[in-house]
């Protein structure tokens, strides 16, 4: 773990580090529960609301020049339409919440407390501002049968809600990917989870 370097960029300056963002997001959304058949045009398009939120935030890790750990958040207002229907359908104020996008780490790396130091990281941007009541991330629910899980996964949930996180199965979107082995795109439901500040 000495060997690591850590980095942060905001707003438009994430795009310096699209390549290295978008080969980790591939590589780990492809494990279950996300089994993500990544493409470089998904990437591109998906990271493209990252770089136009002056206010978006990425923090990296990298050991030598490969990048092995990323998080990012972003206000809500910025995000997505897909993202933002739950909250708006809920009545919540956009301009109160902001929101955590992907926390991803290479195997051999986990275990090493990197998760935590990306909601460390994450919450510390939120903090500067003064203004915001909420935090939230989202997840893939695939249910409890789905053929591609492994023997020993374990999700994340209770490490979430040691974090303060609450899981809000009434607030839901419709993400749409290809999965690994699969021709066309589906949509999958994802979950929220947040914590008010």
């Amino acid at each position: 773990m000495s060997t690591l370097e850590f980095t942060s960029k905001k707003g438009s300056a994430i795009a310096e580090l699209f390549d290295d963002l978008a080969k980790l997001r591939i590589a780990v959304f492809r494990e279950y529960p996300y089994l993500y058949e990544g493409s470089v045009d998904y990437e591109r398009e998906y990271l493209q609301t990252y770089f136009n939120s002056s206010d978006s935030f990425l923090f990296a890790v990298y050991d030598g020049t490969e990048m092995i750990g990323a998080t990012t958040c972003i206000p809500l207002k910025d995000e997505t339409e897909e993202v933002q229907e739950p909250f708006i359908k809920a009545g919540m104020n956009l301009e109160d919440i902001f929101y955590f996008g992907e926390s991803i780490l290479l195997p051999t790396y986990r275990g090493n407390g990197l998760g935590h130091r990306f909601f460390r990281e994450r919450e510390g941007h939120v903090a500067q501002f003064g203004t915001y009541k909420m935090t939230c991330f989202c997840a893939v629910d695939r249910g409890n049968s789905h053929p591609a899980k492994p023997a020993d996964y374990r999700p994340h949930d209770e490490f979430w809600t040691k974090k303060g996180y609450q899981k809000h199965p009434e607030l839901k979107s419709l993400f749409e990917w290809t999965d690994v082995g699969e021709s066309l795109p589906t949509k999958k439901e994802m979950i929220y989870w947040y914590k008010l500040l």
